[in-house]
């Protein structure tokens, strides 16, 4: 079992930093999300078709591409976390997210600026996901170091919660705009709204987040002089292994998980014909009942470890991916809608809320920003922002609406062979 020589974190500290790194997640995933609720009004004045399947498809598309600098940022916000401090990067994270998100919110339609306004849309879009890259890891490391021994689930329980209720205030939001607007000023301007409200919100968490110091972990690694010059070429050499398991959790986690946090509304939108402000109120009240549940879930992998947590999310999902689209498909309910949101986002809270502790303990201090960012980006890569395009695709492709379940199945199983590679460390001390 390895130690830590760092002074143990007050009960408050902890809290506060756990608050900290849940509220600033929250905010830049609220930023990063509002797109993906506004994918079917944002399809056509981006990508005009004929057929309206074909410019959600590219909105989504556009959603996934984001996720290609998550790893670019991860290793630079990384390397800032593990040189500078982990608070130092988690306050420009979050200022970068919230000015892109802003500047998403003013650019053009295709009606206005033709070809140029996909490629403005790509390009802010790349810009939101290098930040993004670097806010998730940096939350859970930071929150981890500061926790109390033997509960960093439950604090750390808080950064799952603020990444997921950012999606549902990200849908109340959108939902709100669109009651309060008619179709046609939704498609001039309603639309701009969500993402100008990222402004204000940033500054908030601005302040919240320069108020914090940083973590005793940190501290103690810059005085004894621990500061890798190159984190990322450290990591690669000295934890592969650890890389690897983070990245086959984060597939699982990530590409189950984004199902529900974003294609469920497109689905019901588009293919089941649902009202769309039905849908997001179904969305952000479903989801942020899930989330209630998820401190629950930290005080269960601190009583029984990470891996039958993570096991049973994975078991639950295999059993439950099926029944859950054959329920949205048959139902014309929507309290039906909001109870499936609630029951598939509570399992990925299993799924969520031990992995991010997990992840911190594959790494020692010096290293442990940028390996959690670079693993963790990766398989959101592979299985988190491709998420809703291959759920739409395979729908569109074979015209089974039940198809994007066999991809619920196939991340669930790569979680599951995945976690019998890990040893359990629920009850260990950070590693040194």
């Amino acid at each position: 079992m390895t130690t830590t020589a760092a002074s143990p974190t007050s009960t408050l500290s902890a809290r506060r930093a756990a608050l900290a790194g849940g509220v600033g997640t929250l905010i830049e995933y609220y930023d990063f999300s509002v797109y993906a609720f506004l994918a079917v009004t944002l399809g056509p004045l981006f990508f005009p078709s004929d057929q309206p399947a074909v410019s959600v498809l590219l909105t989504l598309a556009v959603f996934g591409s984001a996720y290609v600098m998550r790893p670019l940022g991860g290793w630079f916000f990384g390397r800032l976390g593990d040189r500078r401090g982990r608070r130092h990067a988690l306050v420009v994270t979050v200022v970068t997210m919230g000015l892109f998100s802003g500047i998403l919110g003013i650019l053009p339609s295709y009606a206005t600026a033709g070809v140029l306004a996909p490629i403005l849309l790509v390009l802010v879009r790349l810009a939101q996901g290098f930040s993004a890259g670097g806010e998730i890891g940096g939350a859970a490391t930071y929150v981890a170091e500061s926790a109390p021994p033997g509960r960093r689930g439950l604090f750390g329980s808080l950064t799952p919660v603020g990444s997921t209720l950012g999606f549902s205030v990200a849908a109340a939001v959108v939902g709100l705009v669109t009651a309060l607007t008619t179709a046609e000023q939704m498609a001039s301007w309603g639309w701009r709204v969500p993402f100008l409200i990222a402004l204000p919100l940033a500054a908030i968490c601005l302040w919240v987040r320069v108020r914090l110091e940083d973590t005793a972990e940190f501290e103690a690694m810059a005085e004894k002089h621990e500061v890798e010059r190159s984190p990322l070429l450290t990591v690669i050499k000295e934890k592969p292994g650890s890389v690897l398991r983070v990245i086959g959790i984060a597939i699982a986690m990530n590409g189950t998980g984004y199902v529900g946090l974003t294609y469920f509304s497109t689905y019901l939108i588009q293919t089941e014909g649902f009202d769309k402000q039905s849908v997001y109120w179904a969305s952000a009240i479903g989801i942020a009942l899930a989330c209630a549940t998820y401190p629950l879930a930290g005080m269960l992998t601190d009583r029984f470890g990470r891996r039958p947590v993570l096991i049973s999310a994975y078991v639950l999902y295999l059993i439950l991916a099926w029944p859950a689209f054959a329920l949205l498909g048959a139902t014309s309910s929507i309290v039906v809608v909001t109870l499936v949101y609630v029951v598939y986002m509570a399992v990925n809270g299993l799924a969520q809320v031990p992995a991010f502790p997990q992840f911190t303990e594959l790494f020692p201090r010096r290293i442990r920003y940028t390996g959690v960012a670079l693993g963790f980006n990766i398989g959101t890569i592979l299985a988190g922002g491709t998420a809703p395009y291959v759920a739409a695709q395979l729908v569109e492709s074979t015209g089974n609406a039940m198809s994007p379940a066999f991809w619920v199945l196939g991340v669930a199983l790569v979680g599951l062979v995945t976690v019998f590679t890990l040893r359990e460390t629920g009850k260990d001390r950070l590693p040194v």
